[in-house]
């Protein structure tokens, strides 16, 4: 696939402009104002805004999946804290404009998923994928902290990503950030009541009584 330092220039403005407008209300002009090119250098690397948002979506999972997988949670051995980790570093992308924030897939998927079935896949397919990659940590916690349980790994992890689109849609609604830090800790303490602490840890961190202190 051609990657050019003119076609990524182009993918980088559709990711702004199509997570600011949405797909209907972004048009080709828009991305060559944003980008600074003619419609003529847009067709020569697109058919279309179709093409456009697929490669786009493309081009969002490579970035995205890049950021996660030098993340900073993977390199946390217990399952349990690495994927209350992923949680926080969540958190911690939560920092400038609404749009800035937001999720591609979750933007352009609410706009098309009817009218437009080859990027609904994509979104879907993208979303999974992140999705999978967060249920490996949560089979391997839930093995070590509630094997008894009975919820299915990948439907809590499918959830984690429910719970953040749900989020971003609120700040988008309310146009401030603060819905998503708040559903975010919500989530936190939801993961942390299906992955109880190990009983052992959680009599290390039980103050003792007088009485436990003079044995």
């Amino acid at each position: 696939m051609d990657r050019s330092p003119a076609k990524i220039r182009l993918l980088d403005c559709a990711l702004r402009v199509f997570r600011t407008k949405g797909y209907t209300a972004t048009t080709v002009d828009d991305i060559c104002a944003a980008a600074g090119v003619t419609k003529g250098s847009f067709f020569h690397h697109f058919k279309g805004k179709e093409e456009l948002a697929l490669e786009t979506i493309a081009y969002w999972n490579e970035v995205t999946s890049g950021i996660f997988a030098q993340a900073p949670y993977r390199r946390i051995a217990d399952p349990r804290e690495r994927l209350l980790a992923y949680i926080d570093f969540r958190a911690a992308l939560t920092r400038g404009k609404v749009p800035d924030c937001t999720c591609l897939l979750g933007t352009l998927v609410q706009d098309i998923f009817e009218t437009h079935p080859h990027l609904r896949e994509a979104c879907d397919a993208g979303i999974r994928a992140h999705a999978m990659d967060v249920a490996r940590t949560v089979e391997e916690a839930k093995a070590l902290y509630a094997p008894d349980a009975d919820w299915d790994p990948k439907s809590v992890a499918l959830h984690t990503q429910a719970v953040l689109q749900g989020a971003f849609v609120l700040a988008k609604a309310r146009n401030s950030t603060k819905p998503i830090l708040e559903s975010v800790a919500h989530l936190r303490r939801y993961i942390e009541m299906l992955l109880p602490e190990a009983p052992k840890a959680r009599a290390a961190a039980k103050p003792q009584s007088p009485k436990e202190r003079r044995k």
